[in-house]
C-alpha cells in the first residue's frame, strides 16, 4: 500500500523500531467480528446455538468473536433477530470500557451508525436512558433501524450539536461515550480509500473538532460520572493531544485506569511533552492484536453522583380502545402512565422524557405502533423490543425452517394448527424462541407484516 510520506515519519515518531511490524501488518487479512446482543441472549446460550464454524473469542471482549466471509452472519436469521451486530473487533472496545450499569442516563454523543449505542443499550437491560445523538441527520436512520432491530425500548434518538443538548442536559448523564470524528488513520489498512481524504483533510481540523466536542460533553455529565472518550486514529494530535488540553481546560477531571489486556499499549505523554498521567490512555495497533486501530481515554468528573430518581408516576391517559385490547396480549412490564398517543401513533417514553422540549428527534421512546379505525397495528420496534414468553401467541420456527426465510423476505407463509396458541389474530413469530416480527393469522395462512424496508433480499 502506498501510504503517505508524512504519516510514515509520523508512525516512526510513535513507533520507533516496532515500524516495520506495523507496515507488516498491511499484508495481514482483516479482521470481521461480531458482538452479542447480551440484552436478548447470554453468550453461554449463543456458543450453544449458533450455526458459524469459524468463530473464535476475541479476547478482550467478553462478547465479542472474529468470523470469516464464509460464515455471511449477516444472512442468518439470527441477525434479523437482533441476537448480533456486526462491528470491527477494536471498535468493539469503546462501549465495552464504559462501565454502563443498569439505571444509568447514557449519552452516545457521536453514536451512528449504532455499534457503540447498541452495546451500551444492551448493558441497561430496558432501565435507565440512553440518548444516541449524531450531528447528522442522514446518518441516525441507520442508527435508529439498529437500535430497534436491538430491541432498545428506553431510548431517544436525536440529531444535534453538543451545546444545543445542554439547554437540555446539562450535567444530566451518569456516563457519555465520544467516538469522536476523526482523520481515520486507524482504518487506513482496512479502508485504503480513507488516504487521499487524510491527505487534503488532516488531524489539525480534526483535533479543533474534538476538543470543542469534549467541552460540550463535559458539561452535560454528572459530577461523579465518567466520559470515555476514543478515535480510529494514530495521530498523537487527536488523542493524546486532545486529552492533554481538556485536562488542562477541565481541572474537575481526571484520567481513570482502564484494564489492560495482551496487546494494549499505553498512551504516551512524551509526544505532547504532558504533565498529566496519559500512559492511562490505551493505543491499539494492528501488529500488536487482530484488529485494527484506536485510541481510548477514560475521564471521571471529580464528585459525588446523585443516584437517578424514578420520576413520579403520572395519571394514566385514556388510551384508545384498540390498544387496550391489543395490550390485554403483552406481559411486558411497562407504565402505562408513560404511553403516549399523538396523532395515531402510540410510544412508550422513557422516565422523565417530558423535561427535554425541542430537540430534534428522530424517535423519542419505543414506538409501538398505530391506531387505526377499530384496530392497532403494532410495530415493528414492539416485536423487537418483546421477549417470546412476553406475548400470548407466538409462531415459533427453527432456524433450518424454509419458512423463516420466506417470511423474512416479506411472503405469505402457511401455519399448522399446533403451531399457534390461537387460529387467527396477531402472532409474535420467533425463530428459535427470539421475535422477528409480526404476522396475522387467518384460516392457516400467516399474513405477513414484516417491516417492508427490513426484508431480507432474495
Amino acid at each position: 500500500m502506498n501510504l503517505p510520506s508524512s504519516f510514515v515519519d509520523n508512525m516512526k515518531t510513535i513507533l520507533g523500531q516496532e515500524l516495520d511490524d506495523y507496515l507488516k501488518s498491511y499484508d495481514k487479512p482483516r479482521f470481521m467480528g461480531l458482538r452479542v446482543n447480551t440484552s436478548k441472549i447470554s453468550v453461554e446460550e449463543f456458543e450453544r446455538i449458533h450455526p458459524f464454524r469459524s468463530l473464535r473469542k476475541v479476547p478482550w471482549i467478553p462478547n465479542g468473536y472474529y468470523y470469516t466471509e464464509e460464515d455471511a452472519p449477516t444472512r442468518h436469521p439470527y441477525y434479523y433477530a437482533g441476537l448480533y451486530y456486526i462491528q470491527e473487533p477494536s471498535a468493539m472496545t469503546p462501549a465495552c470500557v464504559l462501565p454502563v450499569e443498569e439505571g444509568d442516563r447514557v449519552l452516545d454523543l457521536c453514536a451512528a451508525p449504532g455499534g457503540k449505542a447498541t452495546e451500551m443499550g444492551a448493558k441497561l437491560r430496558r432501565t435507565g436512558l440512553l440518548v444516541a445523538n449524531d450531528a447528522s441527520a442522514s446518518r441516525t436512520k441507520a442508527l435508529l433501524k439498529n437500535l430497534e432491530v436491538f430491541g432498545l425500548p428506553n431510548l431517544l434518538v436525536t440529531s444535534e450539536m453538543g451545546d444545543r443538548l445542554d439547554l437540555y442536559f446539562h450535567e444530566f448523564f451518569d456516563k457519555i461515550l465520544i467516538d469522536a470524528p476523526c482523520s481515520g488513520e486507524g482504518m487506513f489498512r482496512k479502508q485504503p480509500h480513507m488516504i487521499p481524504a487524510w491527505e487534503k483533510q488532516g488531524p489539525e481540523v480534526f483535533a479543533k473538532m474534538q476538543r470543542t466536542i469534549l467541552s460540550q460533553a463535559a458539561a452535560l455529565l454528572k459530577p461523579g460520572g465518567v466520559m470515555l472518550y476514543s478515535t480510529c486514529t494514530f495521530s498523537q494530535l487527536e488523542n493524546e493531544g486532545s486529552i492533554d488540553t481538556f485536562l488542562k481546560e477541565h481541572p474537575d477531571f481526571h484520567l481513570k485506569d482502564i484494564p489492560q489486556y495482551e496487546g494494549f499499549r499505553p498512551g504516551q505523554p512524551a509526544l505532547v511533552g504532558s504533565g498529566f498521567p496519559l500512559e492511562k490512555c490505551v493505543r491499539l495497533f494492528p501488529h500488536c492484536i487482530d484488529g485494527e486501530g484506536h485510541f481510548l481515554a477514560l475521564l471521571e468528573r471529580d464528585g459525588v453522583r446523585t443516584p437517578n430518581m424514578a420520576a413520579p408516576k403520572g395519571r394514566a391517559e385514556k388510551l384508545p380502545e384498540e390498544l387496550e385490547r391489543f395490550l390485554q396480549d403483552v406481559d411486558m412490564p411497562m407504565d402505562r402512565t408513560r404511553i403516549q398517543i399523538r396523532d395515531t401513533k402510540a410510544f412508550l417514553m422513557p422516565d422523565g422524557v417530558e423535561r427535554f422540549g425541542r430537540l430534534r428527534f428522530l424517535r423519542s421512546g419505543l414506538y409501538m405502533g398505530e391506531v387505526l379505525k377499530k384496530r392497532f397495528e403494532p410495530s415493528q420496534a414492539f416485536a423487537m423490543t418483546l421477549k417470546k414468553h412476553e406475548y400470548a401467541s407466538t409462531i415459533d420456527l427453527p432456524a433450518s425452517d424454509p419458512r423463516v426465510i420466506r417470511y423474512l423476505r416479506g411472503e405469505t407463509v402457511e401455519i399448522g394448527d399446533s403451531e399457534s396458541a390461537r387460529d387467527k389474530g396477531w402472532q409474535l413469530v420467533c425463530v428459535d424462541g427470539y421475535p422477528l416480527g409480526w404476522g396475522k393469522l387467518v384460516g392457516g395462512t400467516l399474513r405477513n407484516k414484516y417491516f417492508s424496508g427490513w426484508r431480507m433480499n432474495a
